[in-house]
């Protein structure tokens, strides 16, 4: 691992996350609203500091709510995204100058998957309503979804 990932893994109390990478939840919203859709409730607001060094990945999933990633340090991310009813998947690059974006949203139940494009890559993600693990959906669990991924890009079902 690289010795920058190595230290911020340290400094920050980063722990491994399930579909790849480290990670540490930092706020959760003490707020709680009232999805429109189904009558549950959540906190209003999560926000995680995440990690991803070289050779590892943010394997395919869903959530239900709303996720922002914002670009911290390190080397550029390559963020993936496939809504319900598309035909192809959308690639972002996240990072600080040239063609990439310093943020990049992800609606609600939209399928994403994440790479680093270098040694690490530190980013933030915010999610409203706020995340629970209960609203995450890894897609190699759905196998309508993971065959769609298949389909569309077969080189991206390595990130399945």
């Amino acid at each position: 691992m690289d010795p920058r990932a190595r230290e911020l893994v340290q400094s920050l109390g980063l722990a491994p996350h399930l579909e790849g990478g480290f990670f540490r939840e930092i706020f959760r919203s003490s707020e709680r609203v009232t999805r429109t859709s189904s009558g549950e409730e959540r906190r209003a607001l999560t926000t995680i500091h995440y990690l991803l060094p070289a050779g590892s990945f943010s394997r395919w999933h869903r959530v239900r709510s709303d996720e922002a990633w914002h670009f911290g340090e390190g080397s550029p991310l390559e963020l993936f995204q496939c809504g319900p009813g598309e035909t192809a998947i959308r690639r972002t690059v996240l990072g600080a100058g040239g063609d990439a974006s310093p943020v990049e949203i992800v609606p609600a139940g939209c399928a994403q998957a994440a790479r680093p494009l270098g040694g690490f890559t530190l980013v933030g993600c915010t999610v409203g309503p706020g995340f629970e693990f209960a609203d995450f959906r890894p897609l190699a669990d759905e196998p309508q979804a993971a065959r769609r991924i298949r389909e569309l890009d077969p080189a991206l079902a390595a990130l399945l």
